[in-house]
């Protein structure tokens, strides 16, 4: 097992939870009665995650060098030589054809949307990574296009509402992520990603700030909408904001006072207080729809 312990760790398997954006549609769409769009779900969302994992590998290679100078990425297996390079594309084109497969299986529309992932990010590994604003837009294209995967890939409308406040809450966790890279390098951000010379804390604090209120402001007009209460027939799902805000508030608290926020999938996964906010959200909405 200790032998695939490196190979585990460069898939980073615990970052599959991002898959999850798949999943809106079918919550919002009431469409967890058809079983056989809630299996095309099930392996859009798996297509996604090997997706992604074949990304990080392709990223980790570009980045082996940099990640060095990383106190924390200097452990991942190609910086750490655990790993060779030869290992990691064999790995990583294993993933990618069986993310391509899976999602053929489930329609062109969500094999186009997987190819544009790709594409979208190894675009983001060669180089576009080090365009300022233009790397966290491409970071957040990427759960966009999970959302489409889980929409218009398996045949339910996209909401408009949700789109937009998914735009808005995956740029704040974009931003983030590049203020606690600078957190953590401490006036040494250059040195393992370009991008953040032309990134500081102020101007970072400002585009976070109007991430987040746009994101809440979003999902709350989305829940008290006329469109939304005739869909779902209640007006109670306003009473799921609180958890988003509290979520998005504990996120902030960690980006700023116990250096976190670099790993939005590991914080949801280890912190209490956001894994509780996210399940407290979940059990209304589910409760609320359910009902109907």
């Amino acid at each position: 097992m200790n032998g695939l312990s490196p190979y585990l760790k460069l898939l980073r398997p615990h970052q599959w939870v991002k898959s999850g954006f798949v999943f809106v549609g079918l919550l919002f769409g009431h469409a967890w009665h058809d079983a056989m769009l809630v299996q095309n779900v099930l392996l859009a969302a798996t297509a996604f995650a090997l997706a992604a994992s074949a990304v990080y590998v392709i990223n980790d290679l570009a980045d082996r060098e940099r990640d060095r100078a990383h106190p924390e990425k200097c452990r991942r297996p190609l910086a750490a030589g655990t790993v060779s390079v030869t290992q990691a594309l064999l790995l990583a084109g294993g993933c990618l054809l069986a993310a391509l497969m899976l999602a053929l299986t489930v329609s062109n529309t969500v094999l186009v949307i997987v190819v544009v992932y790709a594409l979208l990010n190894v675009g983001y590994s060669m180089g576009l990574k080090h365009v300022v604003l233009l790397d966290v837009f491409i970071i957040s294209a990427g759960f966009m296009l999970r959302i489409l995967a889980g929409t218009l890939g398996v045949g339910i409308a996209p909401s408009h509402w949700l789109l937009l406040c998914s735009l808005m809450l995956t740029l704040f966790l974009g931003f983030a992520k590049r203020r606690a890279e600078l957190n953590v390098l401490a006036g040494r951000g250059g040195s393992h990603r370009k991008v953040l010379d032309d990134y500081d804390p102020v101007l970072l604090d400002k585009l976070i700030g109007i991430c987040a209120a746009g994101a809440i402001v979003n999902y709350s007009l989305y829940t008290v909408s006329a469109e939304t209460v005739a869909m779902h027939g209640t007006t109670n799902l306003i009473y799921s904001v609180p958890f988003v805000m509290y979520g998005i508030f504990r996120y902030l608290f960690l980006l700023h006072r116990r250096g976190g926020g670099g790993d939005p999938a590991a914080a949801l996964l280890r912190d209490f207080h956001l894994l509780g906010a996210f399940a407290g959200w979940f059990a209304t909405v589910v409760v609320l729809l359910a009902r109907i």
